[in-house]
């Protein structure tokens, strides 16, 4: 798993790397060894060893090739103490062959894909697993979601979720389940699990649970770059072209959602800040053929929420926003996947559409484990609705549950705005 950087002068850097690269990292040292219990631990090791040395040697001019050699000889020399104390082979002959089958390994994988952490996407996506254990595994082993982000967006405590990841940890070890990708057959039937990964990835990206960012581009522009190389092998799969499409029209908004370090509603956003050719792609491709015929439930998932995000970008300003239509839209993602999510999104629609009352009505019962948004979106439409006191509460309740700094910040100028005259 990701180890957590020591705050301190001069490990920015290092936090950097270790967020954008251990993916990348993992899989080629799992590509060499492929031993997932050796090459976490080796890799833990080299950051550690890292924050360290960098803040007194200074960083070295290739960070992550530092972190790679580093682990890689941790490794081996946890390969050489296996072997001596079993006293088999010589380390001459364990590294020679160790090297061999990383190559057969490679050379497979490579038949199928060239990209390293979709290879190790793969592998976590394995049938031996549930698919959520695999998302889970993937988020915190690929790519470095924290685990209160993972449990967050699997609805479930905290936890919990380690504990899944653990297990699931320990059955790809267990089973000796292999890195490499055999051949192209196994990709139809890992696409799903994939996808929802990457889903998965650009959310907690989007819409980081905790931390100090309002969020994490860099998470998100990995994930839709991992959805383009699978849709790169599978270009007609309507799965993958709905969700690229969804991704593209909400990471398109990402240079304007935040102005002098505080959050920016979509209805304040600067619109010429948007990426209008990640709009036009993304309708072009709601029009593409993939999409013109039946679709699973996970497909017309993904479709809905594309086509609710295009009619927010698509508009000239918000005063022109179509909230009838979204409205509708909300009422068939419902029916197609409920969640509470959705519905606490349909409820603020419904709000816009018909006013705060009304807004407050479809919030009736709703709650969401661990999440602040729901108590925010009812102190909003309480404000909107004159019930100050009652906003003012709901305020309180969403600050306390709030762990994104840049989120708690925003609604603490909101409650404080609650006592200013009108």
């Amino acid at each position: 798993m990701t180890p957590d950087v020591p705050s301190q002068p001069g490990l920015e850097g290092l936090e950097r790397v270790v967020r954008e690269e251990w993916g990348r990292l993992v899989a080629l040292l799992l590509a060499q060894f492929r031993r997932l219990d050796l090459v976490e631990d080796a890799l833990g090791d080299a950051v550690a060893a890292a924050s360290r040395r960098w803040p007194v040697d200074g960083a070295p001019a290739n960070p992550p090739a530092w972190l790679l050699t580093t682990a890689r000889r941790r490794v081996v020399d946890r390969l050489r103490t296996e072997d001596v104390a079993r006293r088999k082979e010589p380390m001459l002959v364990v590294d020679a062959r160790q090297r061999q089958e990383g190559a057969r390994t490679m050379a497979d994988a490579g038949s199928l894909v060239e990209d390293d952490v979709l290879r190790l996407v793969l592998m976590c996506a394995h049938p031996a697993l549930a698919p959520e254990s695999a998302s889970a595994l993937s988020l915190r082993l690929v790519l470095g979601v924290p685990t209160a982000d993972i449990a967050r967006l699997f609805l479930v405590p905290e936890p919990t979720m380690a504990a899944r990841i653990t297990r699931a940890k320990k059955r790809i070890v267990g089973a000796g389940i292999p890195f490499g990708v055999p051949d192209a057959s196994v990709l139809p039937d890992r696409i799903e699990v994939v996808a929802q990964t990457a889903y998965l990835a650009f959310t907690a990206g989007y819409a980081p649970g905790t931390g100090p960012d309002l969020l994490r581009a860099e998470l998100s522009g990995e994930a839709v770059r991992l959805v383009r190389v699978v849709l790169g092998l599978r270009p007609d799969e309507p799965a993958l072209v709905a969700l690229l499409a969804l991704m593209l029209l909400q990471h398109s908004r990402r240079d304007a959602r935040l102005r002098d370090g505080r959050l920016v509603l979509l209805a304040g956003q600067d619109r010429s800040r948007w990426h209008h050719d990640e709009v036009a792609e993304a309708t072009r491709l709601l029009s593409s053929a993939p999409l013109a015929g039946p679709v699973t439930p996970t497909t017309a998932s993904y479709v809905l929420q594309a086509r609710i995000a295009a009619e927010h970008a698509t508009v000239a300003s918000s005063d022109d926003t179509p909230w009838d239509r979204i409205v509708g839209l909300y009422d068939l993602l419902l029916q197609v996947s409920p969640s509470p999510s959705a519905r606490l999104a349909r409820a603020v629609a419904v709000a816009e559409d018909r006013g705060a009352v009304a807004g407050l009505a479809e919030l009736e019962g709703l709650e969401i484990p661990d999440s602040h948004r729901p108590a925010a979106v009812r102190a909003e439409l309480l404000s909107r609705a004159g019930d100050t006191d009652a906003a003012r509460a709901a305020y309180d309740q969403a600050i306390a549950a709030c762990r994104n700094d840049v989120e708690r910040a925003f609604l603490e100028g909101q409650r404080a705005a609650l006592r200013r005259p009108t």
